[in-house]
């Protein structure tokens, strides 16, 4: 059962909210959760130094805490690190027990389960077009991307490519299309990875100056070749990995760079030709911290990730780290990619929703192109 915390000051959203997440992330950066002298009776973020803040009635350090934490599979190594270190760094700051409950799937089921009712506190989600959508249904306020550094995107990755054996010489995107070669990518409806996937195959031809007509027949032949859609990443992975189904797997860098850690090793390609961004966004979810009294920790927490403590372990399992400084910590584990694309070159969320994956549209028009002609 979540407590009450901190209920009477952050009841109701207000930019002084805002400007105390950016400040928390900058304490927190300097060691704020070393041992700080405060009394257990005034557990304070940065936000505290504002004169204009409220007064407030905390609950008991005595009493504990539970902050739900809803993110996407292939971000549970990461977590698993990095939710520790957070709890005890909580517990020495305010002498407050947390507890961090977790759930983990394909980001696009996660979304829906938040809509459907599942209390998460904070998303990590993997892409901000389902971060939107828990906006839309009014359970985030508008302007989260502001609240924290980087507008809210707290790891970064590309996309590559696993070959099996790579009996096919498979050397970049457009060996896909090839007749010889099996593609297993998860499925862009159920996924957010595998909508991170399809904008890369999309990129790969327009961004090199080629038509969007050109685009969707390269990316129809790819997917005549995927025998199966996962309905995640992870399930993706089982696929290749377990099932043995596929010459090439379509992944994050992330998650091949996890399982290599893991002893799963097979030869594996990062274009560096052409590649998109993967931009993974965090959110805290205003109206169930509200309900809960979570808002505190849900803001500690968040500007917690951004720290270089955090920022390494999303590094050390396989996520481009957001910090310039680990970033170049890590730069060896990480090729440079030559025409990095984002989302935004393609046009946004908006429109790549409404052109690819909407009911009905680009993507659901190629399944039937595909169906039809097997």
């Amino acid at each position: 059962m979540k407590t009450s915390f901190l209920k009477a000051r952050f009841s109701t959203r207000s930019r002084f909210t805002r400007r105390s997440v950016l400040a928390v992330v900058g304490t927190l950066a300097i060691g704020m959760f070393t041992a700080c002298g405060r009394s257990p009776e005034s557990p304070t973020d940065a936000a505290n130094t504002d004169a204009s803040s409220p007064s407030e009635s905390v609950k008991s350090p005595s009493e504990p805490v539970t902050l739900t934490l809803v993110s996407y599979a292939v971000t549970q190594s990461a977590y698993e690190q990095i939710i520790p270190k957070f709890v005890a760094s909580w517990k020495e700051k305010t002498g407050q027990t947390l507890e961090i409950e977790q759930s983990y799937g394909g980001s696009g089921s996660q979304t829906r389960a938040v809509l459907d009712g599942l209390e998460a506190d904070v998303v990590a989600l993997a892409l901000a077009l389902d971060t939107q959508k828990i906006e839309e249904a009014g359970l985030i306020e508008p302007g989260w991307e502001a609240e924290l550094p980087n507008e809210s995107i707290v790891h970064r990755s590309v996309a590559a490519l696993v070959l099996r054996d790579n009996q096919q010489n498979v050397k970049g995107w457009a060996d896909l299309a090839r007749d010889d070669v099996e593609v297993i990518t998860a499925n862009p409806k159920t996924s957010g990875g595998a909508r991170w996937n399809f904008l890369a195959l999309w990129g790969a031809v327009t961004q090199a100056g080629q038509s969007e007509a050109a685009a969707q027949t390269f990316v129809d032949a790819v997917f005549r070749n995927a025998p199966i859609l996962p309905k995640d990443a992870r399930e993706s992975t089982d696929v290749f990995f377990k099932q043995g189904q596929g010459n090439v797997l379509i992944n994050y860098e992330n998650e091949v760079l996890l399982a290599e850690s893991k002893g799963e090793s097979l030869p594996y390609i990062v274009p560096t030709d052409y590649n998109i961004s993967i931009d993974n966004p965090v959110a805290i979810v205003d109206a169930n911290v509200d309900k809960h009294g979570t808002r505190e920790v849900a803001e500690a927490f968040v500007a917690f990730l951004f720290t270089p403590e955090a920022q390494r372990e999303f590094a050390k399992v396989g996520f481009r780290p957001v910090d310039p400084t680990v970033a170049q910590e890590f730069a060896e584990k990480y090729p440079t990619i030559e025409n990095l694309f984002t989302v935004s070159d393609l046009g946004g969320w908006d429109k790549i929703q409404a052109q690819f994956f909407a009911d009905g549209a680009a993507f659901d028009q190629m399944q039937t192109r595909i169906e039809t002609a097997r």
